[in-house]
């Protein structure tokens, strides 16, 4: 059986929802309802049956809220720790196709 290897892009430049996003702050961290964007997309990751633990593809700046949300999710997840789930940086924002080639 094959295993799914799970890549996640969480850059942004925070423009979308501006003046609730800011470029250090962007949408997929803000906390709604049901938590963040980024943090539901960690949860459906680490929920696929047969798959390894996520990769995650952000920018320098956004490194320590994905860190936390992935902290976070692998509390209430209960199962697979999320704590040591690969963060790889883009040393410069350059849209998603080089971000996709990273991981």
């Amino acid at each position: 059986m094959q295993t799914i290897q799970p890549v996640i892009l969480s850059g942004g430049s925070g423009t979308r929802l501006w003046p609730l996003s800011r470029r250090l702050y962007p949408k997929q961290f803000m906390e709604r309802r049901g938590g963040s964007l980024f943090g539901q997309a960690v949860a459906r990751a680490a929920a696929l049956p047969g798959s390894a633990a996520p990769v995650i593809i952000c920018n320098e700046e956004q490194r320590f809220l994905a860190a936390a949300i992935l902290q976070e999710e692998g509390r209430k997840n209960g199962g697979r720790p999320l704590d040591g789930t690969p963060i790889l940086l883009e040393p410069v924002g350059r849209n998603t196709a080089p971000a996709i080639a990273l991981g």
